[in-house]
């Protein structure tokens, strides 16, 4: 089998750094589309043997990138184009549909109560992306929680696949030497008891919360934000009129896995940590939260379907409700517990990435299969 993946960009992000994870695991020749911006993931794609297209498209109304696009496809040759994010799911399924490619699947990877890839869910962008949907084969969840909203949403039940998000296993697992080598580069005190937050930092990821539970904890406590985004500035100012900017460590985007790139990896820094906490009150799936757990850290979030789709709750993990004194509270509390073994629960070992790869292949050979069936030029197969 011969794959496509169209995704709107490749920067340092969760899905992201997801494709290129599952990439190492499908056993599919797959080559790749980004619409915009190559960033550091495309460079890793590349260092991975992958093919890697930039369509240079230059906005979300750049409908000449379309007639590109469907250039390519036919070019390539491919049995299936399987899109990512809001902007190749739109574009890319009208595009293989042209081409004349009619298994077309799509992972929804962020679609959260209100709010889409950090656009608002208005009710423009969700006819779009209905419309859009129905010229695929089947759109993937990445969680029960996806899945919910996307019925919510009106997308027919049969044609919703959950595939969860998954992670290398064994590269978060805990290594000692590692978190001493790392925490003296990070030149974090040898008594430094570090929060760790990871994921893009966006106001909804709510990591504000997390340093005024800092103002609230001891000064052997630290807070360590591993990515980049918009409000970075807002929050070393708000670390800053806090007073406590020097125990605030900004890590800027890391790779999941290595790249070659300067510092430490992901797995690198979460072993350094000491609890890792997700204040964001809407994801999608919660990875950090699950590579957290991989790590060995307790796991402090307000909203992780990946770990709320598991029963029962899992070990290691607790769910809190409120702001930074809640916070500051858990904290504390888990603090006093005492260390506690590295070691990965069930619920990491159950997201292995193997697992996701093995449930994406049925996906797509149903895909695949259904495609021989008669079905109009731009019309969805029968379901």
């Amino acid at each position: 089998m011969k794959a496509l993946h169209i995704i709107t960009g490749l920067g340092v992000g969760g899905a992201e750094q997801q494709l290129r994870l599952l990439l190492r695991h499908l056993p599919v020749d797959c080559d790749v589309v980004t619409l915009t911006n190559p960033g550091a993931v495309a460079e890793g794609l590349a260092a991975d043997g992958v093919r890697v297209v930039h369509l240079g498209m230059g906005g979300n109304r750049d409908v000449a990138a379309l007639p590109r696009l469907v250039r390519l496809i036919r070019a390539g040759g491919y049995d299936l184009v399987h899109t990512h994010l809001y902007r190749a799911c739109v574009y890319g399924r009208l595009a293989a549909r042209i081409a004349g490619v009619r298994a077309v699947v799509a992972t929804e990877h962020s679609l959260g109560d209100s709010q889409m890839e950090g656009r608002r869910l208005t009710a423009g962008v969700r006819a779009l992306y209905l419309a859009s949907e129905r010229l695929g084969s089947a759109t993937v969840a990445v969680s029960s929680a996806v899945a919910e909203r996307l019925k919510h949403w009106g997308v027919p039940a049969p044609r919703i696949e959950v595939v969860p998000n998954g992670i290398d296993v064994d590269r978060f697992r805990f290594d000692p030497e590692r978190r001493e080598r790392t925490r003296r580069r990070l030149g974090l005190p040898d008594d430094a008891w570090v929060i760790g937050g990871v994921g893009r930092l966006a106001r909804g990821k709510r990591f504000d919360i997390l340093v005024h539970a800092l103002t609230r904890l001891p000064d052997d406590h630290w807070l360590l934000l591993v990515g980049g985004g918009p409000e970075e500035r807002v929050l070393r100012r708000t670390a800053y009129e806090a007073g406590v900017a020097d125990r605030v460590l900004f890590a800027g985007e890391r790779p999941y896995v290595p790249d070659g790139s300067p510092g430490p990896d992901l797995p690198s820094l979460t072993s350094a940590m000491d609890l890792l906490a997700s204040p964001s009150p809407e994801e999608s799936f919660g990875l950090a939260a699950v590579e957290g757990l991989a790590s060995g850290l307790p796991v402090l979030y307000a909203s992780c379907p990946a770990i709320e789709d598991v029963p029962p709750a899992a070990a290691g993990a607790l769910r809190v409700r409120g702001g930074p004194e809640a916070y500051a509270r858990a904290i504390a509390e888990v603090r006093a517990m005492g260390p506690r073994p590295r070691t990965a629960p069930e619920v990491a070992h159950r997201h292995s990435i193997t697992r996701s790869a093995e449930r994406l292949m049925d996906v797509y050979a149903a895909a695949v299969s259904r495609s021989s069936s008669p079905v109009s030029p731009l019309g969805a197969s029968p379901s």
